[in-house]
């Protein structure tokens, strides 16, 4: 297979700028994230009691999130399925968030995570993500 093949049939690796401009997107949705957590850290601190728990299972959420994203800017073609699944992930929370209509919280939620979607989405294809699920990508030993 030529190159060129390869190239059009989506195997071939990134550019250099393509991949440093995707994992710089991945890292700024993990920067993002980060914001996030903090000020969930602080709703959390002054929540009323029925709110704690939710408040506390929303920041780890976005401690989870934001390691997610460090790993794929790190090591955007060896996270098989961790692409996807942040991908699917965020764009259920854009859905729910449109389909609850004007709920507090859920439109904003719904457009910040809409734009983490576009972002990540960009990175995934900067990067091309999909080439973690090739078996010499998989098995970093190979």
């Amino acid at each position: 297979m030529t190159a060129v093949t390869a190239h059009r049939i989506g195997i071939a690796t990134p550019t250099r700028r393509a991949d440093l401009v995707g994992r710089w997107l991945a890292a700024l949705a993990s920067l993002a994230t980060a914001v996030a957590f903090v000020n969930g850290v602080l709703l959390t601190i002054n929540a009323s009691d029925d709110r704690l728990f939710i408040e506390g299972w929303r920041v780890s959420s976005f401690g989870i999130f934001a390691a997610l994203f460090v790993l794929l800017a790190v090591r955007p073609r060896q996270m098989a399925g961790v692409w996807e699944v942040v991908l699917v992930g965020k764009a259920a929370l854009v859905v729910f968030g449109a389909l609850i209509g004007d709920v507090p919280e859920a439109r904003l939620s719904a457009i910040i995570d809409f734009g983490l979607v576009a972002v990540v989405a960009s990175a995934y294809v900067l990067c091309r993500g999909w080439l973690a699920w090739r078996p010499a990508t998989t098995n970093p030993t190979r």
